[in-house]
């Protein structure tokens, strides 16, 4: 056996000593969600006075950062991030934060191809007796970014679990430039919202579309977790789990006796995924499990793989959708909320899959900052993000009802729309389609 103990030590460095590496104008990359390197950026912030344009990228990451908290000016450091968190989107609200358009699939490819890393930096769980790293919960992108990077440096964190991989889940000793040790916070935690009786409504009517032995796809937010709940309690058996996200949910489908994969064709047996985070059982349960698998978001959410999957269900949330059928779920006007993340992925290949189903789930309404109630349903949107394009909307769900809106004419998907519309808004949404020429004398009213 060979002993990297040596070379493990030639390269660990003191926080301080590590960051030292970054010169002004460099690109640095923070990498995914648990994984962000707290003690490193710490660091990096004590050295603002000395750099200038120093530009990072993250994503989905939830503790305060440091390095953006320091400069509230943006004179040494430039955050940027491929999905907003909650805390992302307050430093976008403040303008400290800007967003980078991406589809999770092609994030990787983006850097392989077009992009500059001169400094990567990450948590990750110890070396293994291999001398091998695992990439843990941010497996889904980090390998793609560490490749790239001029140099390297890797934080130990000790909470963080050690996921099995289909591949790319791991790097190795000698791939690493610094190794940077200290103590960290427990993992963060995130509880899922209690559902309202709107969600608890349009989980009931999405539930007769999924067919025991389907695998399914749960996105960010607490639709899907209410998703999962109501699929502990319902009749079906042998689910599969292929998502870019591990969340809570799928742990309670494990424990239900739901979730085995023995269904899912391209996994038989095992649940797939790209990133983790939820609560510390979440974590706990990934640990160390042969029933999960983690691999690049590359190739999980990849339309060719997930279409190969029989009977795919993909379920997630938007913010609103217009009466052609376009869906923003990611911004309120200019307002950047989350992101593109992987929902358009999975639209698109979930439409390839034999007796796949995609679900873009939504309430009819919601209550405004003066306290007045507004449709999500808008005849058209006014600078808006569109997510997803109207051409590639399939199934569209409210508390009113679930629609599909594959090869309807514009007119028929006006109907169809409005019809899962709150009543107190389905008059007015009625004289816009009319105004707009998308209604027809042959139209229900």
């Amino acid at each position: 056996m060979i002993d990297y103990s040596v070379e493990y030590r030639s390269k660990l460095r003191t926080p301080e000593e590590a960051v030292q590496i970054v010169k002004s104008g460099d690109w640095i990359d923070y990498c995914t969600n648990v994984c962000f390197p707290t003690l490193l950026d710490a660091a990096l912030a004590k050295r603002k006075d000395e750099l200038q344009d120093v530009k990072i990228r993250g994503n989905l990451i939830f503790d305060p950062i440091q390095t953006v908290e320091c400069d509230p000016e943006r004179e040494h450091f430039i955050y940027n991030s491929w999905h907003c968190s909650a805390y992302e989107r307050s430093l976008c609200d403040r303008g400290l934060c800007n967003y980078i358009p991406m589809i999770f699939r092609n994030m990787v490819p983006y850097y392989r191809h077009f992009l500059t890393v001169n400094v990567a930096m990450m948590c990750v769980t110890s070396m293994d007796k291999h001398g091998y790293f695992n990439l843990s919960c941010a497996t889904g992108v980090a390998k793609g970014i560490l490749d790239k990077a001029d140099v390297v440096i890797l934080e130990i964190n000790e909470h963080l679990p050690r996921v099995h991989g289909g591949f790319d889940e791991v790097i190795h000793i000698r791939d690493v430039d610094y190794i940077v040790e200290g103590e960290h916070a427990p993992l963060k935690e995130f509880p899922s919202p209690a559902p309202t009786e709107q969600d608890i409504k349009i989980a009931s009517l999405i539930l007769p579309f999924i067919p025991s032995g389907a695998t399914l796809q749960l996105g960010i937010g607490g639709m899907p977790n209410v998703i999962g709940t109501e699929l502990c309690h319902s009749d079906l058996q042998d689910l599969g789990m292929h998502t870019e996200l591990v969340g809570d949910a799928y742990l309670e489908l494990f424990k239900a006796g739901k979730l085995t994969n023995k269904k899912c064709n391209a996994h038989i047996g095992k649940g797939m995924a790209g990133i983790v985070f939820g609560s510390k059982d979440l974590y706990e349960w990934v640990d160390e499990n042969p029933g999960i698998s983690i691999a690049p978001l590359e190739y999980v959410n990849a339309p060719e793989t997930i279409g190969s999957i029989d009977n795919m269900i993909s379920i997630n949330n938007c913010i609103a959708v217009d009466l052609y059928g376009q869906v923003c779920a990611e911004s309120a006007g200019l307002r950047q909320i989350s992101g593109t993340g992987g929902q358009l992925d999975y639209l698109t290949g979930a439409a390839m899959s034999r007796g796949g189903k995609a679900f873009i789930c939504m309430t009819s309404t919601y209550t405004d900052h003066n306290g007045q109630l507004c449709s999500r349903v808008k005849p058209f949107f006014h600078g808006d993000i569109i997510t997803d394009p109207r051409s590639q909307a399939y199934y569209l769900a409210t508390e009113y009802g679930v629609v599909n809106l594959v090869g309807c004419t514009t007119w028929e998907r006006a109907e169809k729309i409005i019809s899962i519309a709150h009543p107190l808004f389905r008059d007015e949404l009625i004289r816009h389609a009319e105004e707009q020429k998308i209604w027809t004398r042959s139209n229900r009213r």
